[in-house]
């Protein structure tokens, strides 16, 4: 929406909500009481609820990923404010360790023998200078046939570490990555290393301060600045079609905005969709 209205487009921003963000909000505690428990009201005991910003689809931003380079090439970062995270986590053998952030961490970390350490680092400097355009750095492989399995089989890495670095550094959800080619794990690993480096912190991740649900809010303050309309708590959205089947405007509380384009989530076009599955 941004970007339309910087090409001298009016933008109508029209939601059936009274937050920002759809699925992907942040609701203080009367907006989650209302959502899960209709019209009752939260118990005094549990404080004021501008004390709470509770995500709807709870996740964390890579510091050096691309929705940071879009924050940052759109200056939506001026109404944002970001903390980094102080610590990624791991699950081994019935116990919890640190991912390791620095080389002491590396050093000191239980996750890895003192041979295997040795193993791994080779391993980790072949990630670190590899360079997709660059065959000098690719030791004699191609990461596009070669897969994950057999990229790490030459370094003799134990399943502990295969696993290490696949769940905890590559983020990958199962072990189907392993007979996949190597390139997209070689290239999530290096996401994770420039995201750790950015801003010195214990983990690579960083999160909005106040809920993930201000990343919309700041578009759409950014988008307004530019003329763009937001209407909050529009109920009964319905999109309009004219007798060629083209998107004429959307229709609420008997008001019609007329219009060529219509952005929006499926449930506004619950006849147009076709559904496959929850996620």
């Amino acid at each position: 929406m941004v970007s339309y209205t910087l090409t001298g487009n009016q933008v109508l921003h029209m939601d059936r909500n009274d937050y920002y963000g759809g699925e992907s909000t942040s609701l203080n505690l009367i907006q989650l009481w209302k959502k899960f428990r209709g019209s009752d009201k939260p118990p005094a005991h549990l404080g004021s609820s501008r004390d709470y910003n509770v995500d709807m689809i709870p996740k964390f931003i890579m510091a050096n990923g691309a929705l940071v380079r879009v924050l940052i090439h759109t200056d939506v970062t001026k109404y944002l404010y970001f903390k980094a995270v102080d610590g990624s986590f791991v699950y081994n053998k019935g116990k919890v360790h640190k991912v390791p952030a620095t080389d002491m961490e590396a050093l000191k970390s239980p996750l890895m023998g003192i041979f295997e350490k040795r193993r791994a680092r080779k391993f980790f400097i072949y990630v670190q200078d590899y360079k997709e355009d660059d065959p000098r750095t690719h030791e004699g492989m191609d990461l596009t046939r070669v897969t994950t399995r057999e990229l790490i089989a030459k370094y003799g890495l134990d399943d502990n570490t295969v696993d290490f670095i696949g769940h905890a550094l590559a983020l990958h959800r199962d072990d189907r990555y392993l007979n996949e080619p190597a390139l997209d794990t070689v290239k999530r690993m290096k996401l994770y290393a420039e995201s750790l480096a950015r801003f010195q912190g214990g983990s690579p991740y960083i999160y909005p301060l106040y809920g993930l649900g201000e990343l919309p809010q700041a578009f759409a303050r950014l988008s307004a600045v530019y003329g763009g309309t937001y209407m909050l708590n529009k109920p009964e959205c319905k999109v309009e079609f004219d007798e060629e089947g083209k998107v004429c405007g959307v229709t609420s509380e008997g008001e019609t905005a007329k219009c060529k384009k219509v952005v929006c989530d499926p449930s506004y076009l619950p006849n147009k969709v076709i559904f496959f599955c929850y996620i």
